[in-house]
């Protein structure tokens, strides 16, 4: 092992501060670093990484001109996304709340990937927001990445608008229990003091309004017939017969009948849909997919359409599609097919599939690696093989609710970070080293023992 202390051209930590601030954050940050193990707890561990070093030492092969620092699956827990920020020596406290905090000289020069799923969970949806939009305000260099739990709110709350179809009837309540904190928190903070109730439809005119109707279940197989598998189909009617059987349950114990449920969201309409709301900038500023030398980053993975896409038109073009498909009449058509699986997918039969075919195709396009959140791990970082297509999983689990439902303590501290000369390092509370991932043109990677 190797201290961190000792390292030159490794740096993992880019001169974190020792305020006062950061004491308790840096005391739960592993103090040595290692070469990246060859994981036991990863897919196909050793081919993974032994690919990943080969492919790494050709000349093809490109690292990004700036040092990327990604960060995702934050779920709405503001601490862990600011002390993680903090961990990557992105940040430094000028104070001890949130959104007391400027940039460093390494943040100033960062390129700052925010991989989605900012919201659902809690504790602190509206609190992550400000942070963001107060990391947005110093002018870093921050790219949002849209994530699965954020588009289901937006979806969810262009259902409330439009003549619903077997489609789409089903949006709002599909986005399940994880939503109602962050509606607990739109009513408390906005509606608990007013008259909220002004205007609003009587509680059995709102569950009308959220949820699907009855024929819905018998409706969606046809509807989706051709567009979704099989097995995807099957699992979205299991999904909503649960759902629906259990929402309503769940906003009671949060204290919110389904009319201040429907107060709330017509509040979140506000807030994230008019120009004018608070959030406005947030579904605006989100992006799909970024590509820095030869690393696609992204919330999810790819299929075989979506690497087609990247391969014959390029990153700026299926971002544009995405933005155009965003706000599109069919949200149907949007939600369930090839951009949205970009956000969706965890390679399951229920998904769109990624073949070697569409894996080569990625590669032919100057795609090696994959780095991306959505499959939220407990021991770090890890890199996968799927398909031969290389991935970093990077969500490692941060926000406190989740964690405390799987077992791990407090709210989660770590960041990926991708550099020319530092190479890749894993830095995560949950595991005793940083991982460091830095191959030489010579066939052995630097650092190994």
């Amino acid at each position: 092992m190797y201290k961190m202390a000792s390292m030159t051209a490794l740096t993992v930590i880019p001169n974190v501060s020792d305020q006062p601030y950061h004491s308790a954050i840096l005391a739960r940050l592993p103090s040595e670093w290692a070469p990246w193990p060859d994981d036991p707890t990863s897919v196909n561990h050793d081919e993974a990484l032994s690919t990943f070093v080969k492919r790494a030492q050709k000349k093809s092969f490109t690292w990004p001109k700036k040092p990327v620092v990604f960060l995702s699956d934050a779920h709405a827990d503001a601490e862990a996304f600011e002390a993680s920020l903090i961990a990557a020596g992105v940040i430094e406290r000028d104070g001890p709340h949130p959104c007391e905090y400027t940039l460093t000289k390494f943040g100033k020069k960062a390129d700052i990937v925010v991989g989605g799923d900012c919201l659902d969970k809690g504790p602190s949806n509206l609190t992550l927001l400000r942070s963001l939009a107060h990391l947005y305000r110093l002018n870093a260099d921050v790219t949002l990445l849209a994530g699965n739990h954020d588009l289901r709110l937006l979806m969810g709350l262009l259902s409330l608008e439009r003549e619903t179809d077997a489609g789409s009837q089903h949006l709002f309540v599909r986005m399940g229990k994880k939503v109602i904190p962050l509606f607990k928190e739109v009513f408390d903070q906005y509606l608990a003091d007013t008259q909220w109730d002004r205007d609003i439809p009587s509680e059995a005119a709102c569950r009308q309004a959220l949820f699907p109707g009855n024929a819905w279940f018998a409706n969606f197989p046809f509807y989706a017939a051709g567009f979704i598998t099989a097995e995807g189909i099957q699992r979205e009617i299991g999904k909503m017969t649960k759902k629906t059987q259990s929402f309503e349950a769940h906003c009671s114990h949060a204290g919110l009948s389904l009319q201040q449920i429907y107060a709330a969201a017509m509040k979140c309409r506000s807030l994230f849909l008019k120009k004018s709301g608070e959030f406005s900038w947030f579904f605006r500023r989100m992006r799909l997919v970024k590509k820095r030398g030869s690393f696609l980053l992204l919330h999810a993975g790819l299929d075989d359409h979506m690497a087609e896409i990247l391969a014959n038109h390029g990153v700026k073009y299926a971002n544009r599609a995405f933005k155009k498909n965003l706000m599109s009449q069919n949200l149907f058509s949007f939600y369930y097919g090839s951009l949205a699986n970009t956000f969706r997918t965890k390679y399951r039969k229920a998904d769109l599939p990624l073949t070697p075919r569409g894996a080569y195709v990625a590669r032919q396009a100057g795609i090696q690696v994959l780095v991306h959140g959505h499959i939220n791990q407990h021991f770090g970082q890890r890199v996968t093989l799927k398909n031969g297509l290389i991935h970093i999983e990077a969500d490692i689990t941060l926000d406190a609710h989740s964690r405390k439902k799987e077992g791990l303590d407090g709210h989660g501290i770590g960041v990926t970070l991708i550099d020319k000369k530092r190479g890749v390092i894993g830095l995560s509370c949950d595991y005793p080293q940083a991982k460091v991932f830095k191959p030489s043109r010579k066939g052995k990677r630097e650092g190994a023992q």
